[in-house]
């Protein structure tokens, strides 16, 4: 499976020849400046909830390139409103088999406004289950023991978590997220975009590798195979 990293929490897999996009947010995110988001190309948008630096660039992606956003239903609603009308709504808990595999949503302790102020819904991570491997997206979370849940539905080959603190989990307690979903490759996320979530990242992977486990952090702009 490849997977992209376009900054923050921004990625992309590419799953039985779909594209798809977790996160948009590259036009406000100065350390991506390098990335043309209109040269993006995407089947799928996933959102794990409405903060502005996890959507920014969701309504120009999904009109110019007309794909499905996945998001929760208060987010479906709010893009319906603003002119998006391809849209999978979705909620905690759920499940979905679409044409590249199943998603379930799991549970993120986070908050989750709109970038208008209004209610974004439920927080939440999800589980891909599909038939070139299983990965887990927490989306923006605390540690929590719902994590323990994850391997009961399927075993990521990997998984995407943040790493910055402050407003998610910091390093230490992904370690501890990363052996709860059962998984031993960590992709980060949601560091040093900017002050309030700068990290050591030679320490990050210092403290995975003691744990057993590796951390990955892709540059902007790079593609890895996972």
């Amino acid at each position: 499976m490849q997977l992209t990293y376009f900054g923050h929490s921004c990625f992309q897999v590419t799953i039985g020849g779909k594209k798809i996009l977790f996160d948009p947010f590259i036009t406000y995110n100065e350390l991506a400046k390098d990335i043309s988001v209109d040269s993006i190309k995407t089947d799928y948008i996933f959102l794990s909830h409405g903060h502005a630096d996890h959507i920014a660039d969701c309504i120009s992606i999904a009109k110019r390139t007309g794909c499905k956003v996945v998001a929760s239903w208060e987010i479906h609603e709010w893009l319906n409103k603003n002119g998006i009308a391809n849209t999978h709504p979705m909620n905690t808990g759920g499940k979905w088999q679409f044409d590249f595999g199943t998603v379930k949503c799991v549970v993120a302790q986070h908050s989750s406004g709109l970038p208008d102020g209004s209610y974004g819904g439920n927080p939440m991570g999800f589980l891909f289950m599909t038939g070139e491997g299983n990965f887990y997206y927490s989306g923006d979370t605390a540690l929590t023991l719902d994590m323990q849940l994850v391997p009961t539905w399927a075993t990521p080959d990997f998984c995407v978590l943040p790493l910055g603190d402050n407003f998610t989990m910091d390093v230490a307690d992904a370690v501890r997220a990363a052996a709860f979903a059962g998984c031993n490759k960590v992709i980060g996320v949601h560091y040093n975009t900017f002050g309030f979530i700068k990290i050591d990242t030679e320490a990050a992977k210092k403290t995975f590798e003691k744990a057993g486990k590796e951390l990955l952090l892709p540059a902007i702009g790079q593609s890895i195979t996972v």
